[in-house]
């Protein structure tokens, strides 16, 4: 089964719209036409309507970064899946590590989430991943079983296909420390052995499964050969199109 790379640029809270704007048009000319890998863009909200306009008409899919999974209603500063679909959205960052440590996301909540965005026709990364403190107690797989788990409770098989997994440890993201390719290919692996054992494997092996930890365009063509490694999600290496285009190259460059 050959699924295609996928690179996903994760902007964070980084990039006002008019900093978005000439991001987005470099990424454009140099990748708008790639066909051999998948390349979504997800800038702050605020930039959302910016992207969406250069990136229209390319290859290039537009991402947002969180959404709430209400459909409207008393939620002061947040924002809908229907909010970000009529900005032409069609993909979604839910269940980063971020959102877990710092605004207290549970995974019953990222399942809401998720729930809510394939029923919107929005494609979720769902982010799993565990903490230094948990790789060091030798609990990475349980933790990582148990988010999935949590994350695609009522996703069907029809829908499962939709959605894409990272897997990010979170003591590798932003520190510039990458867990070695072995560690890497290992918990994907059992990433798509626990897919198998919750839909099949017809299914697990359409499933793609992005490596979310200080991607660079150094260590990149080693985790990308791996088996079950089927792309990145990019943080800091997203800022900036040099680094981004070279990440988007290397995944080509995979057979």
């Amino acid at each position: 089964m050959i699924r295609k790379k996928l690179i996903a640029g994760n902007w964070k809270m980084n990039k006002s719209a008019t900093e978005a704007a000439p991001l987005a048009q470099e990424i454009v000319a140099a990748a708008g036409r790639n066909t051999d890998v998948d390349i979504v863009v997800c800038p702050p909200f605020t930039a959302l309507e910016t992207v969406g306009k250069i990136i229209d008409g390319s290859s290039i899919k537009l991402g947002a970064q969180n959404m709430h999974p209400e459909a409207s209603g008393a939620y002061t500063g947040e924002i809908s899946a229907g909010m970000l679909r009529d900005l032409f959205a069609s993909h979604i960052l839910l269940g980063h590590s971020e959102r877990r440590s710092y605004f207290g996301e549970t995974d019953a909540f990222i399942n809401k989430k998720t729930l809510a965005a394939l029923k919107n026709q929005l494609r979720p990364i769902l982010c799993v991943g565990e903490t230094l403190a948990e790789r060091e107690a030798g609990t990475t797989l349980k933790v990582v079983q148990t988010q999935i788990e949590g994350g695609l409770e009522g996703v069907t098989k029809d829908q499962v296909t939709n959605v894409v997994i990272a897997y990010e440890p979170v003591w590798a993201i932003g520190t510039g420390k990458v867990a070695t390719t072995a560690q890497a290919q290992e918990v994907h692996a059992f990433i798509r052995g626990l897919l198998v054992k919750l839909y099949g494997d017809a299914i697990a092996q359409k499933i793609r499964i992005l490596y979310g930890g200080s991607m660079k365009p150094s260590n990149a063509p080693e985790l990308l050969a791996q088996k079950d490694i089927d792309g990145g999600l990019i943080g800091g290496a997203s800022l900036e199109s040099r680094s981004f285009l070279e990440l988007i190259t290397a995944a080509a460059a995979v057979k």
